[in-house]
Formats: structure tokens, sequence, C-alpha cells
């Protein structure tokens, strides 16, 4: 039992250390739309997208890089926002869910495909599998269950959805090649999954 000599109550000298906040000026595009906004070095690209620009499709799930909630496209690759600073977004072009949908409300193929499909439950995951899912089909190239699911790792569903997902993202993939009017040759799939790269700066 402490007294109040010693422990918790003693009378003590404590200075608290106090980090002043240092910001950078970050120009990147979002969603089609040039921005320039001072941004504190240790901010997320999940919290500058969702705190400064409203882009609330951008989930935080895990914040460690495991579940793609906060999926974003930069430079036409999926990334983790929630392992990316926002401070390397200078310079680069992001997408979110937000911005797939067209000027005239029109849905993106993978939308569409996801409503078609009922690939939703919770919804709490759709918007990263739908952002992983635009670099897919973007590819207008084939891939085989096992393939779509390697490619598809990087994000998980909680409700365990995962049938319609895979439905929904063969369907899109089969008509981005239908109005591409063209089969791509076959792809290898990296068993890794390099494709999902929480860390791609360059």
């Amino acid at each position: 039992m402490h007294s109040r000599e010693y422990g918790p109550f003693a009378d003590k000298d404590l200075n608290l250390a106090y980090q002043k906040p240092e910001f950078k000026r970050v120009s990147c595009t979002i969603n089609g739309i040039k921005v320039e906004k001072m941004v504190d070095k240790r901010a997320s690209l999940t919290d500058f997208l969702r705190n400064d620009f409203g882009l609330t499709s951008v989930k935080k799930g895990c914040e460690v890089g495991e579940c793609g909630a906060c999926s974003v496209l930069i430079d036409g690759n999926s990334v983790d926002s929630c392992l990316y600073l926002a401070i390397w977004a200078d310079g680069k072009d992001i997408w979110t869910t937000e911005g797939l949908q067209a000027s005239d409300g029109s849905l993106s193929l993978i939308q569409q495909a996801f409503i078609d499909h009922a690939a939703v439950q919770c919804g709490f995951c759709t918007p990263g599998f739908i952002i992983t899912a635009t670099e897919i089909v973007q590819r207008a190239t084939r891939y085989n269950r096992d393939e779509l699911k390697v490619l598809l790792a990087g994000n998980m569903c909680r409700c365990t959805g995962y049938e319609n997902i895979l439905r929904a993202v063969e369907d899109a993939i089969e008509m981005e090649i239908t109005a591409r009017g063209e089969i791509e040759t076959e792809q290898p799939v990296d068993p890794d999954n390099d494709y999902h790269d929480p860390m791609i700066k360059d």
C-alpha cells in the first residue's frame, strides 16, 4: 500500500516532453482534382484523406496494413494508406472509391458488379475491395479463381463474403475485356502478391 511519501502520491518534479508538430506542404491529385495542403509529417495518408478531405470510404480498420480497408490507388497501384505517410503523396495521383463514380452519377464496372452480385454485407471492407479490384480489372486480363484469391489477399472480409466478391471481380474483368474488344495475354501471378504492396512509394 502506498503512502503519500512514496509511489503515485509522492511529490515529484515531472517534466512532460512535448514534441511540436512539423508540417510540410503536399501537392497531389486526389480523384482528378489537384490539391495543395500543409500536413503534419507524422500523419498517415488515411488520416489526410479522411480528416482533410472528408473521403470516408478510406476506412480505419487494423491500421497495420493487414485488412486492406484503407486501400487507395496511388499512380494506379492499390496501396494500404494506413502505412503510407501523407508526405509521401507529394506529386502522386490518388484515387478513392468516391472518385470512381462518373460525373453523371454512373458507377464504374466493378462498383456495378458488386451490386449485381450482392458482394456487399456489412459494407466496411467494400471500398477497399473495390479499389484493389479496380487495379485488377484495368489490366483486362483473365485470371483463374486461385489467381484472383492471391490478387485479393491483401483485403479481408470479416463477413466471409468472398464468393460473391470473386464473382463480381470475374464479371467486371469480362466486361472490361469486352469493352476493349481484345483479350490481352495472360500474366503470371506472383504467389507473394507483389501487386498489393502497402509500401509502394515510387
